[in-house]
């Protein structure tokens, strides 16, 4: 996630099933409009710092990460609470009356969330992240990641991709390497939409030739 300090421009983000706990590299994206944080490891509420500084941000997905508690009035409140200008939260519409009553129900956060140390220099945080990983099952995951990378191909106007095409193209991946080629899939094609006609251009003559490289490749294995 540490990337996105690197891109203030960027309008959509899908971080779903990442294991993510730290919120403060978003900070700067300022364009952000759209940010898909299901099933992380984000722990408190209080990461909402980071995102309270985002003018521009009007879907929130942040589902099934601990931080929701066992309270989902008190979350969504404290959610809304804390940014009035979404639209959808957790693939749910916000209502006006939703966010009058957020004023009385929600928690005001008004400080980042502390970060004490622990041994080793690991965070609070990143420690309980690694304690409390567990693996994604094989199905779930795909399921999630074709959800996620086709979300980002319909906010490009691209086709989506086959679930049957999507599980062949690797059969034989670990669940983490599902996850590494969905995250560098979803950030290709975001980036993207950085490019102008020259820079286009260029992606699609290296994209040709590694495709000339592949099909050259199985034609001398068969």
């Amino acid at each position: 996630i540490s990337i996105c300090r690197d891109l203030p421009n960027i309008e959509v983000i899908t971080f779903s099933v990442n294991g993510i706990s730290d919120l403060e590299p978003l900070h700067q994206c300022q364009n952000l409009s759209e940010l898909y944080l299901r099933k992380n490891n984000i722990t408190s509420l209080d990461e909402l710092f980071y995102l309270k500084m985002l003018p521009r941000l009007r879907v929130l997905w942040l589902a099934e990460n601990p931080c929701c508690g066992p309270d989902p009035h008190r979350y969504r409140m404290t959610v809304l609470r804390n940014l009035p200008s979404l639209q959808k939260l957790d693939n749910q519409a916000v209502t006006e009356e939703e966010l009058s009553q957020a004023l009385v129900d929600g928690v005001e956060i008004t400080a980042p969330p502390a970060r004490r140390s622990v041994e080793n220099g690991w965070s609070e945080s990143t420690a309980s992240s690694a304690a409390g990983s567990t693996t994604e099952p094989e199905s779930e995951l795909l399921s999630c990641s074709l959800e996620e990378t086709n979300k980002t191909q319909e906010e490009l106007d691209t086709k989506p991709v086959p679930r049957d095409k999507y599980s062949s193209f690797f059969p034989q991946e670990t669940d983490c390497s599902h996850k590494k080629r969905n995250n560098v899939l979803n950030a290709i094609l975001l980036l993207t939409k950085e490019l102008d006609a020259e820079g286009l251009e260029i992606i699609q003559q290296t994209v040709a030739r590694r495709l000339q490289a592949f099909q050259k490749k199985e034609l001398q294995e068969e």
